[in-house]
């Protein structure tokens, strides 16, 4: 099944067992600049001030549309840990409701110990990510909502 099918918890219980095999967190970040490597690409176009996340110390650009209900997300980074941390965001976020995305507590980031093997500013970035994210889901809810009047 293709993970716009899937649930997020399932998306998360993926990543965390995918996370399971690496016993050390080189391997792990290894790990995540393979992920970085196939994230599609973001267009051009939003490579610009507007697209950047406010908070990364590295620059990362995030584009969302809307698809019938739901939340599609595009992005790319300058850095490659924060672009593999970004795909396994979109990986989960991306092709769902907005009120799947407000609502998702994103546990696989304690339970694979990202938050804590990062450095303090790329956690920084990390929680502004997951907050742009979530800011595109609730404007989008607020659209679909006003369309439903």
């Amino acid at each position: 099944m293709s993970a716009t099918g899937q649930s997020i918890k399932d998306i998360e219980e993926e990543i965390v067992q995918e996370f399971e095999v690496f016993d050390d967190w080189m391997d792990k970040y290894n790990y995540l600049i393979e992920l970085s490597k196939d994230m599609p690409a973001i267009d051009n176009k939003f490579k610009t001030d507007e697209y950047l996340i406010r908070g990364c110390q590295s620059k990362v650009w995030l584009n969302a549309s809307l698809e019938g209900d739901k939340v599609i997300f595009t992005a790319d980074s300058d850095a490659i840990i924060t672009k593999g941390i970004i795909s396994l965001l979109i990986r989960i976020l991306s092709h769902k409701t907005p009120d799947e995305i407000i609502n998702t507590e994103l546990s696989f980031v304690d339970r694979i110990g990202l938050k804590e093997n990062l450095s303090p500013t790329r956690s920084n970035g990390l929680l502004s990510m997951i907050k742009q994210m979530k800011l595109y889901a609730l404007a989008y809810k607020t659209k679909l909502n006003q369309t439903k009047q």
